[in-house]
């Protein structure tokens, strides 16, 4: 983890919130109290910022030094607001092409995909708050700098996320090793949103069960799934094709 990813200290944090510090996350000790604890759980409730209480033991693996139970990751870019996006994106004339990474965890294929997405022309790569790779100078390197161009969606609730692309007439393609259709049958000059899951544990259910179209990429070899940023490159590029 380089240095620069993250600042310590309950002071350091909360002049890091006043000044608009880009803040991916607070890690907080549990049971942490005093005036400081106090005036940083208001900042956090006021900004909307994502937090978690951890035993002390998580914080002294981050770092030995006098971290006074908080630790705040600093992104190295900024979280744009999805509603603005859409609406950004249609007022263009442009028929919307989005992409959401559902607990896609490992930073190179996050930096990697972004690469391919920036490529593709796509609106904006949305994640959400828990459970998502952490934007750092490794995702930025593996990007080749695309993370500074192409906007990047925070959300809290997914599946609520996933219906609001459906009130903006945002088609929903979940890509899964479940569906029966093969990906090329699909129409993607249409407003849409591509799902892409963890090679691990696929797209969440609750994702699945809404989503407009399953869609799958046929395999021939005897390895049974593709690396995720091959895997979205391919269907990003499928939605390319069709729109030339």
């Amino acid at each position: 983890m380089e240095k620069n990813d993250y600042i310590f200290g309950i002071r350091s944090v909360i002049e890091a919130i006043k000044s608009d510090k880009n803040i991916d996350k607070i890690l907080i000790k549990r049971g942490l109290q005093g005036d400081l604890s106090v005036e940083l759980n208001e900042l956090i409730f006021q900004f909307d910022i994502n937090h978690q209480l951890v035993p002390e033991e998580k914080l002294n693996r981050i770092t030995r030094k006098n971290h006074q139970g908080v630790i705040a990751f600093i992104s190295p870019v900024p979280f744009h607001n999805l509603e603005e996006i859409i609406t950004q994106t249609y007022e263009s004339g442009k028929t919307p092409l989005m992409l959401y990474l559902d607990q896609i965890t490992d930073v190179r294929n996050f930096g990697a995909i972004t690469r391919s997405a920036e490529c593709a022309g796509v609106d904006c790569i949305i994640i959400p708050e828990k459970g998502s790779a952490q934007i750092n100078g490794d995702a930025i390197k593996t990007s080749s700098g695309a993370l500074h161009s192409i906007p990047i969606c925070k959300v809290k609730n997914p599946v609520s996320t996933i219906n609001n692309m459906h009130q903006n007439g945002i088609k929903v393609f979940a890509a899964t090793e479940k569906a029966e259709a093969n990906y090329f049958n699909f129409d993607y000059k249409v407003p849409c949103l591509i799902v892409m899951g963890s090679e691990d544990h696929g797209i969440s259910d609750g994702i699945l069960r809404i989503a407009d179209e399953l869609i799958k990429i046929p395999l021939q070899g005897k390895i049974e799934s593709l690396n995720v940023s091959v895997a979205t490159g391919i269907l990003l590029f499928e939605a390319v094709k069709q729109r030339l």
